[in-house]
């Protein structure tokens, strides 16, 4: 009898190695979560401050065209306010139907330009953020993160942490030197954003 329960024992060894392995090996650290700001971040970056003054650059060129456009309308108008009296109806029904189609052009401008800084301000930002982004996997996978959250899900959202009892797991100086980027050189510059339109006239 005592030499079937060994013989049982070992071929229990054999087939379910796993289960006796399980008592000898040391239980794996405990993941962490970590968190971030990835507009913190952003600002750091000497990327954002060349993005900011690219955008400025746009749109003073698009802002310059439509104040060119204003000009010639307001010109064209009170020429046309000047001399409608004397003018004959086919002349006075043309000037007005180019009114009509300048006023068009400028509001179609000033739709375009908006959606065009838009367009501009996704592709100088998408790559920088893809790099951020890779910043923080290696972090994570560096400093065995099961998870690294965004602190603020950006302007009037609620942030994804609404409360934070330690300083311990914010990794934004790992993710920061990851870059190449001292943490405590310069304090933060304001993240790239879309610079706001010209007013409308």
């Amino acid at each position: 009898m005592k030499k079937q329960v060994i013989a049982i024992m070992a071929v229990l060894a054999v087939a379910c190695p796993p289960l006796f392995a399980q008592t000898t090996t040391p239980a794996a650290a405990p993941s962490k979560i970590g968190y971030t700001n990835v507009d913190f971040v952003l600002g750091k970056l000497p990327e954002s401050k060349k993005i900011s003054n690219e955008l400025e650059i746009t749109k003073a060129q698009l802002d310059k065209a439509l104040q060119d456009k204003y000009k010639e309308f307001q010109e064209k108008l009170d020429n046309y306010n000047k001399n409608a009296a004397g003018m004959a109806d086919v002349l006075k029904t043309d000037k007005e139907k180019e009114l009509q189609n300048l006023q068009t052009s400028i509001q179609d401008l000033q739709r375009n330009s908006e959606s065009s800084l838009q367009t501009k301000y996704q592709q100088l930002i998408e790559p920088v953020l893809g790099k951020i982004n890779t910043a923080i996997q290696e972090v994570g996978k560096a400093n065995n993160f099961l998870y690294i959250l965004n602190s603020d899900a950006g302007a009037n959202t609620t942030p994804i942490l609404l409360y934070v009892g330690s300083e311990d797991n914010n990794v934004t100086d790992l993710v920061l030197k990851q870059l190449g980027v001292d943490p405590k050189a310069v304090e933060p510059a304001k993240p790239a954003t879309i610079p706001a339109p010209a007013p409308k006239k």
